[in-house]
């Protein structure tokens, strides 16, 4: 698979991180079925497929991710769960790094991944974050349920850099071991069709560089 993104280039800010991956446990996992979509839920709101999670007591900023033909993604980030992921996510997102990039690995029924400058799976930033979650000591409360976003890493538990994914359906076998950090508060209809769309490559959930879904932006309010 091509090195090159489908999107815009930012060759400053490339940097191979050699066997990064997203969600491990990935090919072999077994998901539940997609649930309701998720709808804007607003101010004190609760998510479907997230009913312990009351909105007006999460704290952090909002983000939106424009994806091109597709539309907007919008977050409510967790800087109470998960302080350093959030802190990374929008002071990269802030600095235009997501500018262009792309989703370059998507599992239906799982989760649709992205924010590697290289289109393939094993670039970063010019930093990685401590793992926030508790098989690295670290107490995180957000579940992978469908709607969450959270950090993709390699087996080392400090690995994880820009990549990210947005859980299509329920996943919490990966408790514990990946740095939730937000959810998704309107737009997962959007998650639903990239799935639907995007042909992949193998049943690692492989984009072809021409095929992949382009970000445009994402921004924090």
């Amino acid at each position: 698979m091509s090195n090159k993104l489908a999107g815009k280039q930012k060759p400053e800010k490339k940097k191979t991180n050699a066997g990064l991956i997203v969600v491990a446990a990935a090919v072999a996992v077994t998901v539940l079925a997609a649930v309701l979509l998720l709808r804007n839920a607003g101010a004190g709101g609760r998510l479907p497929g997230q009913t312990e999670v009351d909105l007006s007591q999460v704290t952090g900023p909002t983000a939106t991710i424009t994806v091109k033909d597709y539309g907007k993604i919008e977050l409510q980030l967790d800087e109470k769960a998960a302080p350093l992921t959030v802190e990374n996510f929008t002071a990269l997102a802030k600095d235009g790094f997501y500018d262009g990039l792309t989703f370059h690995r998507i599992i239906d029924g799982f989760m649709i991944q992205g924010g590697d400058p290289l289109g393939n799976g094993t670039g970063g930033s010019e930093k990685t974050i401590p793992g926030e979650f508790a098989q690295n000591g670290i107490d995180n409360p957000i579940s992978h349920k469908r709607g969450v976003i959270s950090m993709a890493r390699s087996q080392d538990m400090d690995s994880a850099s820009s990549q990210f994914f947005i859980v299509q359906s329920n996943s919490t076998q990966l408790d514990g071991n990946y740095a939730g950090f937000g959810y998704v508060t309107s737009g997962m209809e959007i998650v639903d069709q990239i799935c639907k769309d995007t042909p992949v490559q193998d049943g690692n959930g492989t984009v072809a560089s021409e095929d992949q879904p382009v970000i445009e932006s994402i921004t924090i309010h």
